[in-house]
């Protein structure tokens, strides 16, 4: 398909550098799949009303780390050149894959000190050596610390990474920490957060749960390549980023027996999504699975799982917005999306959300 297809016009007014206060008091767009349907206004607030006992809502519970990282690359007989990296997914104990910005500047064997800047004092210190770099300037970063240790070093050095559209209009603080991650977040490996769930507050968790919804968890560690525009003319030509996840056969199972009663599966956010749909068989049961996944959702892909789906506005011609057109059907999110900005709705992730209906005939 065209990528044109899944461009609007979005003014700079509508993008949100601020969340909700409180957090569920954010605008709640829901669409149904009936083309006559009514675009309906609510809140998060409302959401218990919305679903019916016996839903269940899928988290994504991963947590933000802060990976945007600035440092200085040392080669012996050449002058030292300041780099930024952000890390977006881990390999192992100590290896990550990051987007560099001055990636020209480096080669393999180089080394980067990170977290400071006296050479003299290793307070702070994180050392990492260049282990390669792939011509789109992808970098693989062998990290002197391993597991926990990276982690707090990581932590003390590094600034949560928020996204371009927030980061080139105001200076990342100590609020964002906060504010860029869901109340739910366990598992330490994201570098953007699954915005969908930042709406949710413990009083709304209680009043699902009062309301007989169930609440599952799943992991996608949510990659810096979620923002990478789509530069392709066409869709097919577009190559997906990958994110790594996992689904215990616990969840698995319970979810399986959700949809065997009737009831129904809302996912949380794309990325919850994203991998829930890759760990389906054909039949739409899912099994445990761990792994990485590059599954790239646009209109004409079958949904094995996920019967509705909350999430946030997304970028004109961004992979989201393809998901959420072949969710719902293209004509039908175009006309939501015009709907969301001529009512003053707030985009991306600090912005306001959505309340998805699939269409199996979109």
């Amino acid at each position: 398909m065209k990528t044109d297809l899944f461009d609007f016009d979005l003014p700079e007014s509508a993008i949100a550098l601020r969340p909700a206060e409180p957090r569920e008091a954010a605008r709640l767009l829901l669409v149904r799949p009936e083309a006559a349907a009514p675009f309906t206004d609510r809140t998060i607030a409302d959401l218990p009303d919305l679903l019916q006992p016996g839903d269940a809502l899928v988290f994504n519970d991963t947590k933000v780390i802060p990976a945007q990282l600035e440092g200085v690359r040392q080669r012996e007989g050449a002058p030292d050149a300041r780099i930024g990296a952000t890390l977006h997914m881990r390999l192992d104990a100590s290896r990550w894959n990051a987007f560099v910005r001055g990636a020209r500047k480096l080669q393999p064997g180089d080394r980067i000190r990170f977290g400071h800047r006296n050479t003299s004092c290793l307070l702070g210190a994180l050392d990492a050596t260049v282990e390669q770099k792939a011509q789109s300037g992808e970098v693989t970063l062998a990290f002197d610390l391993s597991g926990a240790a990276l982690d707090e070093a990581l932590h003390a050095g590094g600034r949560i990474p928020l996204p371009p559209y927030i980061s080139g209009k105001r200076a990342v603080d100590e609020q964002d920490r906060s504010d860029y991650q869901t109340i739910y977040a366990r598992e330490d490996g994201a570098v953007a957060a699954p915005t969908a769930g930042l709406h949710f507050t413990p009083e709304l968790m209680a009043r699902l749960e009062a309301a007989g919804i169930e609440r599952h968890f799943v992991t996608l560690h949510v990659g810096a390549g979620t923002f990478l525009p789509v530069k392709a003319d066409e869709t097919s030509e577009h190559v997906m980023h990958s994110e790594r996840g996992t689904l215990t056969a616990q969840t698995a199972d319970a979810l399986n027996a959700v949809r065997e009663r009737g009831g129904r599966i809302v996912a949380v956010g794309t990325t919850s999504l994203r991998l829930l749909e890759s760990a389906a068989g054909e039949d739409g049961r899912l099994a445990a699975w761990s792994g990485a996944t590059d599954i790239f959702i646009t209109p004409g892909y079958r949904f094995r799982v996920i019967d509705a789906l909350m999430t946030n506005f997304h970028l004109p011609r961004s992979t989201l917005f393809m998901l959420v057109s072949a969710f719902s059907g293209l004509d039908r999110m175009q006309a939501a999306y015009h709907h969301a900005i001529e009512s003053g709705y707030r985009f991306y992730s600090y912005g306001d959300s959505s309340l998805l209906f699939r269409n199996d005939d979109p």
